[in-house]
């Protein structure tokens, strides 16, 4: 069962800053991943081993989660991953994470808390805001991928980033990854239990032009 955390509860405004990527990855140089509302971390992790050439940063608002995830990077050989505690909407917009985003490559908004009654729409994590700070912040060709088996959630994180001109939506054609990773080769534990149960995957992605 998810542990549903209200976003918009006051004790998400105070931030403490994502560290400089030098501080948290061996060669901070590296394309870089976001993954946003990523749990436990097991899908940055399996993504981490895969593929060394970039580095995984994961933001999660259960704190426990963070720091338990942190401190398996700290017990095992994970150079190129750390996770960060945090609202991902007071985070981005946060002046000093500015520098973070600007070195973003791809994001992945997978599974999130669909908050189904319409007065809590606010609490979801794709809000119009937020797509604007990613479009006039992330260069051109980074990627977002969505993906939930919530319909109705679909639809709105659809609507949501199509309404920005920046954004693109690829539509049946393959993504261009060159040598990089295609996060999509990675089932998280939720996708795992949809697929177990026949459930049906709602997905789209989207290029910053």
């Amino acid at each position: 069962m998810r542990q549903h955390v209200n976003p918009l509860s006051k004790n998400f405004f105070e931030i403490d800053p994502i560290p400089p990527l030098n501080e948290v990855f061996e060669n901070p140089k590296l394309p870089l991943h976001l993954d946003v509302g990523c749990a436990s971390g097991d899908f940055l992790f399996a993504l981490a081993r895969e593929n060394k050439n970039w580095n995984y940063l994961g933001i999660e608002i259960r704190e426990k989660l963070v720091l338990n995830a942190n401190l398996k990077i700290k017990s095992g050989e994970n150079k190129n991953l750390y996770f960060s505690f945090g609202n991902a909407n007071n985070i981005f917009d946060h002046s000093e994470n500015k520098s973070i985003i600007d070195c973003i490559n791809s994001i992945s908004f997978y599974f999130p808390d669909p908050w189904f009654k319409k007065k809590h729409h606010k609490r979801r994590v794709i809000q119009p805001k937020l797509i604007n700070i990613l479009s006039n912040s992330m260069h051109k060709g980074s990627l977002i991928f969505i993906k939930t088996d919530v319909k109705e959630l679909f639809d709105h994180m659809d609507h949501t980033i199509s309404g920005s001109i920046n954004f693109r939506k690829l539509e049946n054609e393959s993504v261009g990854f060159n040598d990089t990773f295609n996060p999509n080769r990675i089932q998280t534990n939720r996708e795992k239990y949809v697929i177990l149960n026949q459930l049906k995957i709602y997905e789209s992605t989207f290029q910053i032009n």
